[in-house]
């Protein structure tokens, strides 16, 4: 396990091989396994480790991991306490903000 107080090492909950993060069950089941509802309220600061070879993560595990600290922080407080971090090359910024203005947008329309 590599995930550690506040720092939640998405290589944890990666299936053996797999180079894709999808599927809104798998982003439920990071959710759960890392706490991350339960660190984001016990530290200030919170990292998010992306590891290295992973070609994509779609929006629908992020929506699912990230649900409750975005609906919870919104979108500019979520950004200032998480940090992301790709240990190689895949960038992160598009499908990350495509999940938190989902996120937004469907509790808005629920709400």
């Amino acid at each position: 396990m590599l995930s550690k107080d506040n720092i939640i090492n998405l290589e944890d909950y990666r299936i053996e091989g797999a180079k894709v993060f999808s599927g809104r069950d798998r982003g439920r089941i990071a959710r759960n396994k890392s706490n991350i509802d339960k660190i984001e309220v016990k530290y200030d600061f919170v990292k998010i480790i992306i590891p290295n070879n992973v070609y994509s993560i779609i929006p629908s595990f992020l929506e699912e991991l990230l649900l409750n600290v975005v609906l919870k922080l919104g979108k500019d407080k979520f950004l200032e306490k998480f940090e992301f971090i790709s240990e190689g090359d895949y960038r992160y910024e598009k499908p990350l903000n495509e999940a938190i203005d989902r996120i937004l947008r469907n509790n808005t329309a629920i709400g």
